[in-house]
């Protein structure tokens, strides 16, 4: 649960902020930001670091709860909400990935039941994430998506999902590779859905096709894709060189290497965006799992999760996205700065969410006191969400 907000009672949180590295008094009403001045000068030690909440597009699950199970309940749902509040996340996209259409209704009709029945849930909850099932058939693009329930853009299909949301889809991954996409894609632009390319076999052509028509994004580029590509052209170049295109990344340390994160972070810039696209396998312990999202799958001791009797085929990521942000400033492909406004301003901008306000008057009070990769305490609307943090330090493999 949520402290309440008493509108009357002006909250003032103290920290070292987060891009100036200055410490500051952070004064929040009604769920805003109102006010932000530089405090007395103290030594970093003394304060934590304040910044906004993290925002994760692409979560499958978490904390032993899969949103791609069936049976998933209100309960799980709030479950999820409230692991990832632990870890600093006020924002995330639940992600159905490709499976029976039924089973994706009822899981859609879950989510907006959890929402329905719970401020925090809703508040947390921005939208849902369908990466699939109009993706690419092919192995390697395929990824750990069921093949059998791959199948072509049907609109009329997409709108029954949509409608067993009651409304929450903001974000479709799909491959641009089939016939009509073009035309699938503005129609879901039409509709103030965010058009991802992801999973996909596309042709150089067909995703500059696929931009045109009003695709914004690049699902974890780099991944699900095949081994071997041609030198050049390929789909993987294509999207890099498509300025309109954000560029989604799962810094977990086993989905990309260092050099190819380096390029997307130079190309892409401020429309670089860390994920987690974590599963339910999230939090848990080393160990051989079943998963609706690859079937067989085995978490190793380093945190990495791959599909049993194929350690090069991963199945999602086990980690959240603090884990993500610690990569890359241990790695020293980002700063502290950079690495935080990728998991938090640079996708709320994207989905042009009030978040994109980030540290700045008038911005939602969604906020996380940390200390590197603790979180001290999260604030959603201004709210403590008053979680225990015992297990919310992230250990990054070197």
């Amino acid at each position: 649960m949520m402290t309440p907000d008493h509108s009357a009672d002006p909250l003032i949180l103290s920290g070292i902020h987060y891009q100036t590295h200055e410490p500051v008094d952070v004064t929040v009403a009604s769920g805003i930001i109102t006010d932000i001045h530089q405090r007395e000068q103290v030594s970093e030690e003394a304060l934590a670091f304040i910044g906004p909440g993290l925002v994760d597009i692409q979560v499958n699950g978490f904390a032993g709860v899969d949103f791609n199970d069936a049976a998933l309940t209100a309960d799980g749902v709030m479950t999820i909400t409230r692991s990832l509040l632990q870890l600093g996340v006020t924002t995330f996209y639940p992600t159905i990935i490709t499976n029976a259409n039924e089973t994706i209704r009822t899981i859609l009709k879950t989510i907006d039941l959890a929402c329905e029945t719970s401020t925090l849930v809703a508040s947390c909850i921005g939208g849902i994430h369908l990466e699939g099932p109009f993706i690419s058939p092919e192995e390697g693009p395929l990824g750990a998506h069921p093949k059998a329930h791959v199948k072509p853009p049907d609109w009329s299909l997409l709108a029954s999902f949509i409608e067993a949301s009651g409304g929450r889809v903001r974000i479709i991954t799909l491959s641009p590779e089939w016939p009509e996409s073009a035309k699938f894609i503005r129609r879901c632009v039409e509709h103030g859905l965010l058009v991802a390319i992801g999973h996909t076999a596309a042709n150089p052509t067909q995703i500059q096709e696929a931009v045109a028509a009003g695709a914004r994004l690049s699902t974890h580029l780099g991944n699900a894709a095949h081994q071997l590509l041609p030198r050049h052209p390929n789909y993987i170049w294509e999207q890099l060189a498509q300025d309109e295109l954000a560029a989604s990344v799962i810094a977990d340390g086993f989905h990309l290497p260092p050099s190819v994160l380096k390029v997307i972070f130079r190309m892409k810039a401020e429309k670089a965006i860390l994920i987690s696209d974590s599963v339910s396998l999230g939090g848990m312990p080393p160990g051989n799992y079943y998963s609706p999202v690859g079937g067989e799958v085995v978490l190793t001791d380093e945190g990495k999760l791959h599909m049993a009797g194929k350690p090069m085929m991963l199945a999602g990521s086990a980690q959240p996205l603090l884990w993500g942000i610690n990569q890359l400033v241990h790695l020293q492909l980002a700063s502290l700065t950079q690495a935080w406004d990728m998991a938090s301003i640079n996708p709320s901008r994207l989905l042009n969410l009030p978040q994109q306000g980030g540290l700045t008057i008038g911005a939602p009070a969604d906020l996380v006191i940390f200390s590197f990769n603790k979180i001290v305490k999260v604030y959603k609307k201004g709210c403590d969400t008053e979680i225990h943090r015992e297990n919310t330090e992230i250990r990054r493999e070197k």
